[in-house]
């Protein structure tokens, strides 16, 4: 689908790299560029095995990998030279810092003028505090994510996996389309994409907006109850395994009192009308629990799949793997590794019927394409790349 696509990725982390991996995994040519004495700090961050970073190996998936010190005069000047030969460029370094090596939107797009250029930064590139570093916690932080998130009366809880980061990647890469589709559609030139950390995240967490704007709510912890729906919780079962449950619409909770034998709740106004019966929310809440407790996990499960009740059960990563439907769907992929054997990573989440993505392999080693790409993309000879690893700008 992206066939013809390069993508240039001189960013580090999570976010912004995020996007060059999703645009891989559908035919974009990423090339990922590194600084030549650490690498993307991704490559040690999290787990590791035999001293390989296993996140590295999913992010970095598909990726072309050479290394570059931008913060050189030789080293920019061969980004600008990579540009030349580029669609898409994404960073996520400090505004500042790409104005003062030449890298920032107006000297690629005067090398360029259909680059299109993605750049994630922690609060945005304007404002008070577009120069301030910016990670993902900060973003749970400040969106009111964490505000909301936690039990009554605790502290707010910020999520343990990069929550923001991902939001933010996903936004980002439908922009980066719809930025190619423009040029390439409609014949315009390329263009720059702003995003944060924040704002994305915010926008999921909209109607906190609404019910304050126009209400003046300010809604506070409440475990993982919701102020729009009833039942809808966490649930311990006898065997002391966890389910969960959505009584979003006014059909599913009453499906929900059918399957525990509380009929007498069906003719109840203060349980069967949804506005009323989230002002008894607690009541509800406790009958459902009451009924979940007696029962094992495959017991409660067998009776709410009877009767279409939306509930599921809470899994950790051994019941992901070994659930039928993902194992049919095939959402975990093996893929051969020069270095793990193999690894078990995600398949691509978008399932296209004619052109569906695809993981040709994980993530390289450090500056494992220059050759390929210095001597095939830009001319250079081996001579000359020898020269520029020894002098440390490759």
């Amino acid at each position: 689908m992206l066939d013809g696509v390069r993508v240039l990725d001189l960013a580090t982390l999570a976010a912004a790299p995020l996007v060059a991996t999703y645009l891989g995994e559908f035919g974009a040519d990423v090339i990922k560029v590194e600084d030549p004495r650490h690498g993307d700090p991704i490559r040690s961050w999290g787990n590791q095995r035999e001293d390989v970073g296993l996140m590295w190996k999913s992010l970095s998936r598909n990726k072309r990998a050479i290394t570059l010190d931008l913060r050189c005069a030789e080293g920019q000047a061969l980004v600008r030279r990579l540009v030349e030969h580029a669609d898409v460029v994404i960073v996520n370094t400090r505004p500042q810092t790409l104005r003062k090596w030449g890298l920032d939107y107006e000297n690629l797009r005067a090398v360029n003028d259909r680059i299109v250029m993605l750049h994630i930064t922690g609060y945005g590139r304007t404002g008070p505090k577009s120069e301030r570093p910016g990670f993902g916690t900060l973003g749970e932080a400040m969106s009111g994510f964490a505000h909301i998130t936690g039990q009554a009366g605790g502290p707010p809880t910020l999520p343990p996996f990069m929550l923001a980061d991902g939001v933010a990647s996903l936004n980002a890469t439908y922009a980066v389309l719809m930025a190619l589709y423009h040029r390439d559609v409609h014949g315009a030139p390329g263009q720059l994409i702003d995003v944060n950390l924040i704002d994305p995240l915010a926008r999921l967490l909209e109607q906190t907006l609404l019910g304050y704007d126009q209400l003046g709510l300010v809604p506070e912890r409440a475990g993982n109850r919701w102020d729009i729906s009833a039942p809808r919780n966490t649930y311990r079962t006898a065997d002391g395994r966890w389910l969960a449950m959505s009584g979003s619409s006014p059909a599913l909770a009453l499906r929900v009192f059918r399957a525990i034998g509380r009929d007498d709740m069906l003719s109840d106004p203060d349980f069967a009308d949804p506005q009323r019966r989230l002002a008894r929310a607690r009541e509800v809440d406790d009958v459902v629990a009451e009924w979940i407790a007696g029962k094992t996990l495959s017991e409660a499960m067998a009776t709410f799949e009877a009767h279409e009740v939306a509930a599921a059960p809470v899994y950790d990563i051994r019941h992901l793997v070994a659930d039928e439907q993902l194992q049919h769907r095939q959402v975990f992929i093996s893929v051969a590794d020069d270095q793990l054997g193999h690894m078990t990573v995600q398949a691509p989440v978008p399932r296209l019927s004619a052109t569906p993505g695809v993981v040709d392999h994980l993530g390289p080693g450090l500056g494992e394409h220059n050759a390929e790409v210095y001597g095939g993309l830009l001319g250079l000879t081996t001579d000359e790349i020898d020269d520029l690893h020894a002098r440390g700008v490759l």
